[in-house]
C-alpha cells in the first residue's frame, strides 16, 4: 500500500473534529513529500535536528509538531517556526519556550504532557503538577507560550481495558483542567492515540492523533 492509499484510507474514517498528525520521524523527505502532495499539512516530530533540516528543505505552509521529549537547550533551534510543541512535561521547559518565543517575536502554543501510562519511561507530568501549574502567578506571565491542550502517551499494551482507562482518564483530566483559562491558556485539544490505538483514543474523547507506521509502514531505527 502507497503512503498516499494509507493516508486517505486513515482521514476518510476520521470526524472533522479531529486532526491527524503524519509521525515522520526517521523518514526521508521523499516520504513526507508523497504525503504533503497527497494533501497533509501537519508533521510530528520527536528529534529537534531532524525536525529542522526536514523544515529546511520542505514547503513553508506545513505545521511542524514537536512529539517527543524535549530537551530545554534545543528549543532555540525550533523556536523560529514549530506550530506545537506537545510534549510540556515541566514549569522549566515552559518559561524556556517563552524564553525562545520572545526573541522570534511570537506566541508558541504547547501542550501539558500528563504522565498516563504505568510505564516508568514515560513522561509526563500528574494532574495536581498541572494544576500548581495552570494555577501560578509565574504561569500567568509567560506572554508568549499558550497552552491549548493536553497530551497523554499510553502504555505500550495490547490491553484495551487498561488503554481506555488511561484515555479516560487524559480526558477527565481535560475535563477537570479547562475551566483554567487565562490570557495563555484556552484548553481545546486531547492529543492522544497512535497506529494501533487511535480509534480507541477518539471513542475516549481524543480530537488529535499522532499516527506514524500506518501511513508511512514500519521505521527503520538503524539509520
Amino acid at each position: 500500500m502507497s503512503i498516499t492509499t494509507n493516508l486517505n484510507n486513515i482521514t476518510s474514517q476520521l470526524a472533522e473534529y479531529v486532526t491527524l498528525v503524519a509521525v515522520s520521524k526517521t523518514k526521508p523527505v521523499s516520504d513526507l513529500m508523497e504525503a504533503y502532495k497527497a494533501g497533509q499539512r501537519i508533521f510530528g516530530e520527536n528529534k529537534i535536528q531532524e525536525m529542522v533540516e526536514k523544515h529546511e528543505q520542505m514547503p513553508k505552509d506545513i505545521e511542524w509538531h514537536m512529539i517527543g521529549h524535549v530537551q530545554r537547550n534545543k528549543i532555540k533551534y525550533m523556536a523560529s517556526f514549530v506550530s506545537l510543541i506537545q510534549g510540556v512535561d515541566n514549569f522549566k521547559l515552559l518559561k524556556e519556550i517563552n524564553k525562545q518565543a520572545i526573541k522570534h517575536n511570537r506566541i508558541i502554543n504547547c501542550l501539558l504532557q500528563i504522565k498516563i501510562a504505568s510505564e516508568d519511561s514515560k513522561f509526563g507530568m500528574s494532574n495536581q503538577e498541572a494544576v500548581n501549574i495552570l494555577n501560578s502567578f509565574e504561569f500567568r506571565e509567560l506572554k508568549n507560550i499558550k497552552v491549548t491542550g493536553l497530551m497523554g502517551m499510553a502504555t505500550f499494551t495490547d490491553d484495551e481495558a487498561q488503554l481506555k482507562k488511561e484515555f479516560t482518564h487524559l480526558t477527565q483530566t481535560f475535563n477537570t483542567l479547562k475551566e483554567y483559562q487565562t490570557n495563555n491558556c484556552k484548553l481545546e485539544t486531547i492529543s492522544m492515540g497512535m497506529s494501533a490505538d487511535y480509534r480507541l483514543a477518539i471513542d475516549c474523547g481524543s480530537t488529535m492523533i499522532r499516527v506514524g507506521s500506518s501511513i508511512f509502514g514500519d521505521r527503520n531505527y538503524l539509520i
